[in-house]
């Protein structure tokens, strides 16, 4: 167990960009979100994707200063938009059941064209997304669609999990709650109670699809052709993340032309709602410039 964590300085929460509420349209379907948007010409724009039972706002955690990705990406020149999933928020009433991973994409493609038709989104899109979110992402760079991305950024997932099947089903037990936050020093005061609004039951259908991952996945990875990132928090305690499942994980990846495994340390799951939320932020915004540099300069460098 981590002993917790001194509180450093606070971080203003004033002065930074506004973030929005937006509502995309999505063949029919409407997407909730959030919005932030820099002074000027975007150099890029962040579509932020939350996992299961969770909403857009986990990734505009206010517990400490610093701590929402929207204020810091806009604050640094990305527009930031985080979407609740097909099947949360304002699309709930639509798909009570929720949709599968497939449908997601075909609904967020539609919604980001619908995006770049009225906002300028700079050298292009980003995806970084979090935990179920993650399979979202490389559905959608697997898609044919899927190039036009700048590349992904993941968070909270791997292709091989550490917990019994019947787990994926209880997301909001008192046994999977470990799973979710880890040591609870590692989040700032207040985290619990904030994060109540943000915790919403999983959809039926995505429940479902959720223990077919291992046997998706190396279908999508071979299909995946832009840059990728993943982290894993020190306390991930979802997914295997050994050295021998991310070379496994590299391997099926076979066409992207980067692949970067980072740590965390002093993080768990959720780890854009701890104390090392700015840190991780940080971290995949240097690779979204990263990415808006390969395609500006057309070299990207070789896999690592």
């Amino acid at each position: 167990m981590a002993a917790a964590l001194t509180e450093p300085p606070a971080l203003p929460h004033s002065g930074g960009p506004d973030v929005e509420d937006v509502v995309l349209e999505a063949d029919g379907v409407p997407l909730s979100g959030l919005l932030a948007r820099p002074r000027g010409t975007p150099r890029a724009t962040v579509v932020a994707i939350h996992g299961g039972g969770m909403r857009a706002g986990y990734f505009h955690g206010l517990s400490h200063g610093g701590q929402s990705l929207l204020t810091l990406a806009a604050g640094l020149g990305f527009t930031a938009l985080a979407l609740d999933r097909p099947g949360y928020g304002l699309s709930a009433g639509h798909l009570p059941d929720g949709a599968t991973l497939a449908e997601q994409s075909r609904l967020l493609h539609a919604a980001l064209a619908g995006f770049a038709d009225t906002y300028d989104t700079g050298a292009g899109v980003f995806l970084m997304a979090h935990s179920y979110g993650g399979k979202l992402a490389l559905h959608a760079a697997a898609d044919e669609r899927g190039t036009d991305l700048l590349g992904l950024d993941i968070s909270g997932i791997s292709h091989r999990y550490a917990v019994d099947l019947a787990l994926v089903g209880d997301i909001h037990g008192l046994r999977t709650w470990p799973l979710h936050w880890g040591p609870l020093g590692l989040y700032p005061p207040g985290t619990f109670r904030a994060a109540k609004p943000l915790v919403t039951p999983m959809p039926g259908r995505e429940a479902a699809e959720a223990r077919r991952w291992a046997r998706d996945f190396p279908r999508l990875a071979g299909r995946v052709r832009v840059p990728v990132r993943f982290t894993f928090a020190e306390h991930e305690g979802w997914w295997h993340h050994d050295e021998e499942t991310i070379a496994s994980m590299r391997g099926l990846l076979s066409e992207a032309p980067r692949v970067v495994v980072d740590r965390q340390p002093r993080a768990g799951h959720n780890i854009s709602l701890g104390w090392a939320a700015r840190s991780y932020h940080l971290r995949a915004l240097a690779f979204v410039e990263e990415c808006v540099l390969d395609r500006e300069m057309g070299n990207p460098p070789p896999r690592r």
